[in-house]
């Protein structure tokens, strides 16, 4: 599953608890650390670069959403 289908699948079908609690797969982490420390030492490939900007705007998209997330969260404890 490519990672935005990962990250597209989870926020249709979660609760705002969920979607602030989200962290992304072991797997999705461990390939951004191989693509950076590879970035950084013998370089990427085009694809891999792109791979690696794909993850940038997902982390955007999930910082964007845990936010809202939370709104959701608080408004819901304030009781209104």
């Amino acid at each position: 599953m490519r990672a935005y289908e990962e990250v597209a699948e989870f926020i249709a079908t979660r609760s705002p608890r969920d979607v602030a609690e989200f962290k992304p797969s072991p797997e999705s982490r461990q390939r951004v650390r191989e693509l950076l420390e590879r970035e950084k030492t013998t370089g990427v490939s085009d694809e891999e670069r792109r791979e690696l900007e794909d993850y940038e705007h997902l982390e955007l998209l999930m910082n964007l959403a845990k936010a809202r997330a939370r709104q959701l969260l608080a408004h819901e404890q304030s009781g209104h």
